[in-house]
């Protein structure tokens, strides 16, 4: 999940407020300068911080928590509504009939994004999508972009050798003017100089783009707003694109550097896959944020090839309190189609499955790769053995661990985290919070 450490942080200050019924002097000021330190860490806007502070705490004073709800609770829904409206509504875009300009500075991941903004577009919206290479001052930028997009479908354009940006664009133009989505990319240097500034007038005219967008990395923090600005009146950006949101503290001086500008944010990068691309909706990302979960966002990340019907079977299967190894399989090779353990936890209420999502990095990691290898020790049992995990004894663990080329502890391991994970789907079933919950992410007949 980006921006770990803030979220850490914020709900640390919350904490401050655990168990109290009502707020006092010291208790509120103590929250303030909790919170102001998390949001400074972050690199948020020194005045931003202080004006989201002191609105939190005059409306902590002023609004009381509606019937049934703790102090805690009320206090982090006044954080998410302020940090929403700090990063403001998300912005709708067409999803067919559009013409994209990326633009940025050398290094900020402009071909990377171009790639996976393809294949959002193709996957999200099954349209027919074209990409034009104008990036003529960096060796291998084509090659690149054709290695990204091997085998999904997108018509790639680019003349390597060619140093006429222009003439690449008129070009490709000319030759998939016809598809639905057509994405240009285009060079970017070190600073915003003179002779880019004139090659990207010419491209934006050529083009007539429909929508204008800005790459640019996280870790530019704060500096990312007149970076932003600056794009914007060159090119009329309509749109910005902020990659490598997970691998920097300084994510949230990003954010709200960019949020601020006239180029809203419209994506968000967290990863290196090309799935690894997300529509920026500030109400479910501020909300993954504060350990709110986003269910909408989880099913998004589902892939094509995902069987619903059998997602459906093996919700209701768990949601009734059975739970087999075949289950367990199931579940394991579901979740690698979406993505990490990290990922998928991170589109969860930390409330769900005792707090998994809490788990530090690390935990997480030594999980996910303790669930490869349980995939593989299942691959060497009989369809029986997974359907009844008690037959397991000790001679039919040894044949497994020999089969599976693992140790017998590994075997071992594997059915005791079958173990815990029933135990944890029987208190499930009797979770009318976590119920509600799944009622709402996948429909009534869940719980029939």
């Amino acid at each position: 999940m980006a921006l770990e450490g803030l979220k850490r942080k914020l709900l640390g200050s919350l904490g401050l407020l655990k168990g109290k019924r009502k707020i006092d002097e010291e208790t509120l000021k103590e929250l303030s300068k909790s919170l102001r330190r998390a949001l400074l860490e972050a690199d948020f806007n020194v005045r931003q911080a202080k004006e989201l502070v002191e609105r939190i705490e005059r409306r902590v004073v002023e609004e009381e928590p509606r019937p049934g709800v703790k102090i805690e609770t009320h206090a982090m829904n006044l954080i998410y509504t302020e940090l929403v409206r700090i990063l403001g509504l998300p912005r709708e875009i067409r999803p067919h009939n559009q013409t994209i300009l990326m633009v940025g500075l050398y290094g900020q991941g402009k071909t990377t994004t171009t790639a996976k903004l393809a294949e959002w577009w193709r996957k999200k919206h099954g349209v027919k999508v074209a990409v034009i290479e104008a990036d003529v001052h960096r060796p291998g930028a084509f090659q690149q972009l054709t290695q990204l997009l091997e085998d999904r479908g997108v018509d790639i354009y680019g003349e390597p050798g060619t140093e006429n940006a222009s003439t690449i664009v008129k070009n490709g133009l000319k030759k998939y003017g016809n598809s639905d989505v057509i994405i240009i990319d285009t060079a970017g240097r070190d600073s915003l100089d003179g002779e880019l500034k004139e090659e990207l007038i010419k491209i934006a005219e050529i083009a007539n783009a429909t929508e204008r967008f800005l790459v640019i990395d996280a870790q530019v923090g704060q500096a990312a707003g007149p970076v932003a600005s600056t794009f914007h009146d060159l090119v009329g950006v309509t749109g910005t694109i902020v990659t490598k949101l997970d691998g920097t503290a300084r994510g949230g001086g990003a954010l709200s550097a960019v949020a601020n500008t006239g180029a809203p944010i419209v994506f968000v990068g967290e990863g290196e896959r090309i799935n690894d691309l997300e529509k920026f909706e500030s109400d479910r990302f501020i909300s993954r944020l504060l350990g709110m979960g986003d269910i909408k966002g989880l099913i998004d990340l589902a892939p094509e090839d995902l069987d619903e019907e059998e997602a459906m079977r093996l919700t209701q299967r768990l949601m009734s309190g059975r739970f087999t190894l075949t289950d367990m399989y199931t579940q394991m090779e579901m979740m690698s189609k979406i993505g990490t353990l990290d990922k998928v936890m991170s589109h969860l209420p930390d409330s769900m499955f005792g707090g998994l999502s809490n788990m530090s990095v690390g935990q997480k990691k030594l999980m996910q790769k303790n669930l490869e290898k349980y995939r593989v020790v299942m691959d060497s049992m009989t369809q029986e053995e997974k359907d009844d995990p008690l037959l397991l004894k000790s001679s039919r663990i040894r044949r497994i661990a020999r089969g599976s080329g693992c140790e017998e502890k590994d075997v071992k391991d594997l059915l005791s985290q079958w173990n815990k994970s029933k135990k944890m789907m029987r208190g499930i079933k009797g979770d009318r919070r976590f119920r509600r919950q799944m009622q709402s992410m996948m429909g009534d007949d869940v719980l029939q």
